[in-house]
């Protein structure tokens, strides 16, 4: 799905990840689900591209809704993957700290965990071998992606900056559909290990000033950073 020049979006609002294509090649931003390689072998194509175009893989963090095929492509293309030291454990399927009771409504919940499935969730292909950021770094990578930490989510939950496209990649920094209850908008993200961090650390990507703010879950936003993160601590302070 074409959100931009350069700039695309493979999966849905339940689950997505993120391309950003330029004349040296394709950078991708999260990996979705390991059932996610057929969308991006079909996006590429529809580009004229093949996996052979994709130089580097960036997670935000190393929850398995966004390690997806990401080791495929290590694996089986040589693609470097890149994650946060703090989380580097977490995307080879180490242990994750428990999160407070979630709110949820049924519908939404079973259509996460249908969709999950459908998508080979209940078969993740944990990473074997990671290059680790610290988080200040721009990678030599399609695009120049400038790494934002962004810890909460995750103790390595990161952000991606890439200014060509004007957009900030936030994985679970944030959503705009919480994938339990089904509400839309932006809004702190559910399984978030330390809710009050996670908030403060939006503040990282409001100097990007970026266009788009695209999260893991839920629809593309094109209104600006500053008003999603607004919009966030409002959600914040008065849950419904």
């Amino acid at each position: 799905m074409r959100l931009d020049t350069s700039l695309h979006r493979i999966g849905n609002d339940i689950v997505a990840a993120y391309l950003v294509v330029t004349p040296e090649g394709v950078t991708v931003i999260d990996a979705g689900l390991s059932g996610h390689w057929r969308d991006l072998v079909a996006e590429l194509a529809s580009l004229g591209l093949t996996v052979a175009d994709v130089r580097g893989v960036v997670l935000t963090h190393g929850d398995s809704d966004h390690v997806g095929f990401a080791e495929r492509l290590r694996r089986d293309h040589g693609v470097p993957v890149f994650v946060h030291a703090a989380d580097a454990d977490r995307a080879k399927g180490g242990p994750k700290p428990a999160t407070a009771k979630q709110a949820m409504k049924f519908g939404p919940l079973l259509g996460f965990a249908a969709y999950s499935l459908r998508k080979g969730g209940a078969r993740t292909e944990w990473l074997t071998e990671v290059i680790e950021v610290q988080g200040g770094e721009t990678l030599d990578l399609p695009g120049s992606p400038q790494i934002i930490s962004m810890p909460g989510h995750s103790a390595g939950s990161i952000a991606v900056f890439v200014p060509t496209v004007d957009a900030v990649f936030v994985g679970d920094g944030l959503t705009t559909r919480h994938v339990l209850t089904g509400a839309d908008g932006p809004q702190p993200a559910p399984f978030t290990d330390e809710p009050a961090q996670a908030i403060a650390s939006l503040h990282a990507i409001v100097s990007t000033t970026a266009k788009w703010v695209l999260p893991g879950h839920g629809a593309p936003w094109s209104n600006g950073v500053a008003a999603a993160v607004a919009a966030v601590e409002s959600a914040a302070a008065d849950p419904r």
